[in-house]
C-alpha cells in the first residue's frame, strides 16, 4: 500500500469489531472482510484504525487475545455482556401485558429495573474509568498520529459509539470524515426496531449529517435514501456533501474446516426431501411469519418441502419463537438453528433446495449473494434493493400474498425448473477484494468531486 495519493491516507474505522471480536452478524462480517483486504490496496495508503479513550490507534489484529480470567479487561467484557442481556430481558418483559398496553405500567417497571441495573452499571463504569488510559495490547493496536489530509472512513457501526468528540477534534485538525451507511431502517421503518435504537440512530444520523463530508452506502437504493435524508435535515447545506455506493462480497470468512459441523444439521440433509433455507436474525423486519404462513399452506396441500430457519434470536419476536417451538411440524418439516458457525452455514447453503428471503426492507441482503454465489437459487420479496442486487436471477414474490411464494415453491418442486428469468448458474458476483476496491475508488471519486466543487451523486 505504498502508492499514496498526494500523501493522503484512508483510515478505516473498526472500533466495535475490535472491541467485540466474537460478534458475527452482518455488519461485523462486512467490517472484518473489508479490513482483511486493505493490504491489497495500491493506489492509496489504507490503515485500519480504532478509537478508544480519546485516542486513535492503528489496528494490527482484529483477532481477540486470550485474557486472564480475573483481569480488568475480562471483567469489563463480562459486565458489558451481563448489562446487554439484562436490558434485553427487560425489553422482552416490557412487551408482555400489562406493560405493552400501558405507558404508566412501563414506567413502574422501568425505575425498579433501572435501580437494579446499577449493580452492573456502577462496577462497569468504575472498571472503565480505571481502564480509561490503558492502551490496547500492542499485538492488536498501536497509537497512530493523524495528519491533515487523512480521511477517516467510519466503516463500523458507529451510532452507539463514544468517540464522537475525538472524531470532531480530528476534523478540526484537517481530517476528512466519510460515513459508510448500511441502511436507514430505524428512520424509515421504526416499527421494526426497539425504541431505544430509533432514538440513538436518529441522534447519530443528525450528528453524521453535520459532520461527514461524504457518504458511501452499500447499495444504490440506500444511497438515494441517504441523500434525501441529508437534504431533509440540512437543506441547502446538503449540497456540500458527496454520495456514492459500493456492493458487498460473499465469502464466509469464518468457515474453517477445523470447526465442528452441526450434527443435527447433517441429519436434516440426509433426508432427500427439499429444504428451503431462511438465513437471518429472527426479528420482525425479516418477516419469518410470512414464511410460516406460506409453508403451512404447502403442508396442508401435502408438500414434503421443509423449512429450515437459521439465525440468532433477535428482538420483538417472542410470539414468533413461541409459534415455532409449539408448531406440530417442528422437527419434521420445520427446523430452527440459532447458533450455527460459518462452516455449518456453508454446508446448509451447499445442500439446500433454495433460499427464501421475505424481508420487508434491507440495506443490501447479504444472505442473498452468499447463497447465489454458491449456486443456491433465491426466492425473495419484491423490494427495490433485491432488484438492484439480484436482477433477473431471483424469483420474486408478493409480500401481501403468501400464496405467491406457495406458487413458486410448488412450481419448482413439480417441474425442477427454478422460476426466475435467468439461471443461477450464470450468476457472477464480486468478492471481498473487489468490494474493498469499489469502496476505495468510490471514496477517491467523492473526494475528487468535492475538491473540484461538484459533489457526486450515486
Amino acid at each position: 500500500m505504498m502508492g499514496a495519493v498526494n500523501g493522503m491516507r484512508l483510515l478505516f474505522e473498526c472500533t466495535y469489531v475490535f472491541e467485540h471480536p466474537e460478534v458475527n452478524s452482518g455488519i461485523q462480517r462486512v467490517v472484518r472482510n473489508m479490513i482483511a483486504q486493505l493490504d491489497k490496496a495500491t493506489e492509496v495508503e489504507c490503515l485500519p484504525v480504532m478509537m478508544q479513550g480519546g485516542h486513535l490507534y492503528q489496528v494490527n489484529s482484529l483477532a481477540p487475545l486470550k485474557m486472564k480470567a480475573n483481569s480488568r479487561a475480562a471483567w469489563i467484557v463480562h459486565l458489558e455482556h451481563w448489562r446487554n442481556r439484562y436490558w434485553w430481558w427487560h425489553s422482552r418483559v416490557e412487551r408482555l401485558r400489562p406493560f405493552s398496553n400501558s405507558r404508566n405500567a412501563r414506567r413502574l417497571l422501568f425505575w425498579p429495573c433501572k435501580a437494579l441495573s446499577l449493580g452492573i452499571a456502577l462496577p462497569l463504569r468504575g472498571l472503565q474509568w480505571l481502564n480509561r488510559h490503558q492502551p490496547p495490547a500492542p499485538q492488536r493496536a498501536v497509537a497512530l498520529e493523524h495528519r491533515a489530509g487523512d480521511q477517516l472512513v467510519l466503516l463500523d457501526s458507529s451510532w452507539h459509539a463514544d468517540f464522537f468528540p475525538l472524531a470532531e477534534r480530528l476534523k478540526q485538525d484537517g481530517v476528512g470524515i466519510i460515513s459508510v451507511v448500511y441502511d436507514l431502517i430505524p428512520l424509515t421503518h421504526p416499527q421494526f426496531c426497539d425504541d431505544g435504537l430509533v432514538k440513538v440512530f436518529d441522534r447519530w444520523f443528525d450528528w453524521i449529517s453535520r459532520t461527514a463530508d461524504g457518504f458511501m452506502a452499500i447499495s444504490q437504493t440506500i444511497s438515494h435514501e441517504v441523500q434525501k435524508e441529508v437534504e431533509r435535515r440540512l437543506g441547502e447545506e446538503a449540497s456540500r456533501r458527496w454520495h456514492g455506493h459500493f456492493h458487498l462480497g460473499s465469502e464466509l470468512d469464518l468457515a474453517d474446516e477445523r470447526s465442528k459441523l452441526d450434527d443435527r444439521l447433517q441429519q436434516l440433509f440426509k433426508d432427500p426431501a427439499a429444504v428451503y433455507l431462511a438465513v437471518s436474525t429472527i426479528e420482525p423486519r425479516k418477516n419469518h411469519r410470512y414464511l410460516l404462513d406460506t409453508f403451512e399452506i404447502l403442508w396442508q396441500q401435502g408438500s414434503s418441502a421443509r423449512l429450515c430457519i437459521i439465525g440468532k434470536v433477535g428482538w420483538k419476536c417472542e410470539a414468533l419463537i413461541s409459534r415455532i417451538k409449539k408448531h406440530p411440524e417442528l422437527g419434521k418439516r420445520l427446523f430452527m438453528f440459532n447458533g450455527l458457525n460459518d462452516r455449518s452455514l456453508e454446508y446448509a447453503y451447499r445442500n439446500a433446495r433454495a433460499l427464501v428471503f421475505p424481508s420487508y426492507v434491507e440495506g443490501f441482503g447479504l444472505p442473498l449473494v452468499e447463497a447465489m454465489q454458491r449456486g443456491l437459487p433465491v426466492m425473495a420479496s419484491d423490494i427495490p434493493v433485491f432488484r438492484e442486487v439480484g436482477n433477473d436471477f431471483i424469483a420474486y414474490f408478493d409480500l401481501n400474498d403468501p400464496a405467491s411464494l406457495t406458487t413458486l415453491v410448488t412450481q419448482f418442486e413439480d417441474t425442477g425448473i427454478f422460476p426466475a428469468a435467468r439461471p443461477v448458474s450464470d450468476w457472477r458476483w464480486i468478492d471481498w477484494h473487489e468490494a474493498s476496491q469499489q469502496l476505495i475508488q468510490g471514496v477517491l471519486k467523492g473526494l475528487h468531486s468535492q475538491a473540484h466543487g461538484s459533489p457526486q451523486c450515486a
